[in-house]
């Protein structure tokens, strides 16, 4: 049951957004707005996600992983607070707060979770988790239209959301209630190992202790350091590319709509072929993920690049959405395999809080990269602004090297977490 943990959590997560992409346009209406102040409001999701994504490490690293179904149940119910107080610019400005921590929390959790549960077994998880969030997206996201197409409710929608991620979320705590808080290896110094003296310490031995008690804490401190410029290095890869993922998601259904005059119901093929592509292509590649990590990611950079080559040049809407599924099976490996390839080293203890570093570095580029997109749209036009995000998977490449460079420096990272232990 520990082993499907991350599937449950991941998919509870997929389920909710979803629905929250589908019921949009109904959240808007209800709450009265217009487009530019719905902009805003939605501002206010990031607002919320970064702050709780900063402190929810250190909470799972303390209270252990059944944390994660309890903040994905939590995420369930804020999206039916949602629905229910947004009736005004400034209860949806609030609402929307609370749901981006509750998301943000909810994210760094469960893919603790993953990574956690992929060293204990050696399976590809976080890859197959994430892959298991795309596949929910797509299916909640055409279950919530179907619902919206009959009661026409934000609060139907997000209730029925609110069943389903409760649900998953109960299930992960169930599955995790046996697992160990933090790391049960590294809790404690084996009595084996433990210094004895036959004699009471002398003034020398005792000189001689703390001198070398110096030097394992000026090397953990280094260490440290070292441990965290490699994290914000993976979260800044990664950043890069969320927002090649996210223009895509964001992006597809108006190229479509814009430079080819596709009906709305034609438009919508275009995120719903991405998310799809994302789940079959992170299931395919899961295992050489895990075994291969550089070379996924460098593999997934080309791809990508070739499908944003090819969908800014593509002269009609079949080679244009082509063009976007090629960039999804390109997109969709890159985050799982930093996320994966980054937690590796680091002990069950410290697993939160360094998730928790690269998903919040990594959600920067999640949020510039539809902005960054527009500017480029409103210069160039929707079709050619796909150039800009082949340039920004294209720069990838460049970027991996170091992470082989890093690989030494985060080694020692058992060895700092004992030390952070000790010297708080």
């Amino acid at each position: 049951m520990f082993r499907a943990a991350p599937f449950l959590g991941f998919a509870g997560f997929g389920a909710f957004w979803g629905v929250w992409g589908a019921t949009l346009p109904l959240l808007r209406d209800q709450a009265g707005v217009s487009d530019a102040e719905f902009g805003v409001a939605l501002l206010f999701v990031a607002a919320g996600a970064l702050p709780a994504m900063l402190l929810t490490g250190r909470l799972v690293d303390a209270l252990g992983l059944r944390v994660a179904g309890v903040l994905l149940a939590l995420l369930g119910i804020t999206g039916l607070v949602l629905s229910v107080v947004s009736v005004s610019h400034a209860a949806l400005c609030a609402g929307a707060l609370l749901t981006g921590a509750g998301s943000g929390a909810a994210d760094v959790a469960i893919n603790t979770l993953a990574a956690t549960v992929e060293q204990r077994t050696g399976r590809p998880v976080v890859a197959r988790s994430h892959a298991a969030f795309s596949a929910t997206v797509a299916l909640s996201s055409l279950g919530a239209g179907a619902l919206a197409a009959m009661a026409g409710s934000v609060l139907v929608n997000f209730a029925a959301s609110a069943v389903v991620t409760v649900a998953l979320g109960v299930a992960v705590v169930a599955a995790t209630r046996s697992a160990p808080v933090g790391d049960a290896a590294t809790r404690s110094t084996p009595a084996s190992v433990a210094p004895t003296r036959s004699a009471p310490a002398t003034r020398s031995a005792l000189a001689d202790d703390a001198v070398a008690s110096g030097g394992r804490v000026a090397q953990a401190r280094a260490g440290l350091g070292s441990w965290r410029i490699a994290l914000l290095v993976i979260g800044g890869i990664g950043a890069l590319a969320f927002a090649s993922e996210n223009a895509y998601q964001s992006w597809s259904a108006v190229l479509l709509t814009d430079a080819f005059a596709a009906a709305p119901p034609l438009a919508a093929l275009a995120p719903a072929a991405f998310a799809t592509t994302a789940a079959l292509s992170r299931v395919v590649v899961a295992t050489i993920t895990l075994r291969h990590p550089i070379a996924t990611l460098a593999g997934g950079s080309v791809i990508a690049t070739a499908g944003g080559l090819f969908t800014a040049f593509a002269p009609t809407l079949p080679l244009a959405l082509a063009g976007v599924i090629i960039a999804a099976a390109g997109t969709s490996v890159l985050f799982p395999t930093l996320l994966s390839y980054g937690l590796r080293p680091v002990p069950d203890r410290s697993r939160g809080r360094a998730t928790s570093a690269i998903s919040t570095v990594a959600y920067l580029g999640y949020l510039v990269g539809p902005a960054y997109f527009g500017l480029l749209a409103d210069a160039t036009g929707v079709q050619k602004a796909f150039l800009g995000i082949a340039a920004l998977t294209a720069a990838l490449l460049a970027t991996f090297p170091a992470l082989s460079a890093l690989k030494p420096a985060r080694a020692p990272a058992r060895d700092v977490t004992a030390a952070l232990s000790d010297h708080p």
